[in-house]
């Protein structure tokens, strides 16, 4: 690839207050934090900050609005190259994410709005695809969408923005939301955890194990992550599994928006050979980004490390 690659990703900014705690307070129970960070949030645009930060550039397409907490997070993702492109009403505010770390295992607990804090947007649906598809033709060529779900007006556009341009799609599933009936059969990629689940009564619902029931619906590839246990994969042809990289997890805020941003990136990177790298290889860099993550408090400090940590190196490595 001749140029740095260009990811457009879509989806939820927040504003996150992570706590780190001895142990997770119960009812009614106070507990005095070892540690506070705060830092902008957000799968799509934790995704977008890792994507740039091992060297791609990162537009984000959310809505951030004005005012003191949205002018934290502008100034937050700015500072790790990532343009934003903020489709607000002006009586949007963004959403706050409040976070409990238990230092004792590196899990953790989130409270958020999401993207529903604000109410319906006020602006109409031509007006919000007539001012994306604007900025499309600004940043292009852009090598590969990542649309995590949230705000599924923006959301869908630029899917369909990518699919009538041939350009991979990747969605970070998460969790079950009414929009991913329509996205899912936009994507060619569609990574989720094993809690991710099709509603039964939902009229779109085979009777299929999860990943078929994705192939089923028109992507490429469908990965399915067990936390430290292997990844699952399959596509129309083959499946396998990747081991997932063994690490003593200290934070695991965040992990999964990572895993997805890495492996963005790495799906439209090319090897020696300019060849697009296989699945396995993807995946493996995921994992072994999302472990970086793992083993240091926060969701910013780590990404120190990343310059040391590049998708050439780690290949050259033999680690994948």
């Amino acid at each position: 690839m001749e140029h740095d690659p260009q990811g457009l990703f879509v989806g939820l900014a927040t504003l996150d207050i992570i706590q780190r705690v001895p142990h997770v307070p119960g009812a009614d129970e106070k507990v005095t934090a070892s540690r506070t960070d705060i830092a902008a949030g957000g799968p799509a645009l934790n995704a977008a900050v890792v994507f740039s930060a091992l060297g791609g550039r990162s537009s984000l397409v959310t809505r951030l609005g004005e005012g003191a907490l949205s002018s934290f997070i502008r100034d937050d993702v700015a500072s790790r190259g990532v343009e934003i492109i903020d489709l607000a009403d002006p009586s949007f505010a963004p959403a706050i994410s409040t976070i409990t770390v238990d230092d004792s295992t590196g899990q953790r607990q989130v409270v958020s709005t999401d993207a529903r804090g604000a109410g319906e947007p006020a602006t109409s649906a031509s007006d919000v695809r007539q001012r994306i598809v604007r900025h499309l033709e600004r940043v292009a060529p852009v090598d590969i969408v990542h649309c995590d779900g949230h705000h599924p007006d923006l959301t869908l556009t630029v899917a369909e923005w990518g699919a009538s341009h041939g350009v991979p799609r990747v969605v970070d599933a998460g969790r079950w939301k009414t929009v991913m009936a329509r996205l899912v059969p936009l994507a060619t990629d569609v990574l989720c955890s094993a809690t991710f689940a099709v509603p039964d009564d939902h009229e779109r619902r085979e009777r299929l194990d999860l990943m078929s029931w994705i192939l089923s619906q028109g992507p490429e590839l469908a990965a399915v992550t067990h936390g430290p246990d292997p990844i699952e994969w399959r596509t129309r042809t083959s499946r396998g599994m990747v081991a997932a990289e063994q690490i003593r997890a200290i934070d695991t805020l965040g992990a999964g928006d990572f895993f997805h941003g890495a492996y963005s990136f790495a799906r439209v990177m090319r090897d020696h050979e300019e060849h697009t790298l296989r699945t396995v290889d993807c995946l493996r860099f995921a994992s072994h980004v999302a472990a970086l993550k793992c083993i240091s408090p926060g969701t910013r400090a780590w990404l120190a490390e990343i310059g040391e940590t590049t998708l050439v190196e780690f290949l050259r490595n033999g680690e994948a």
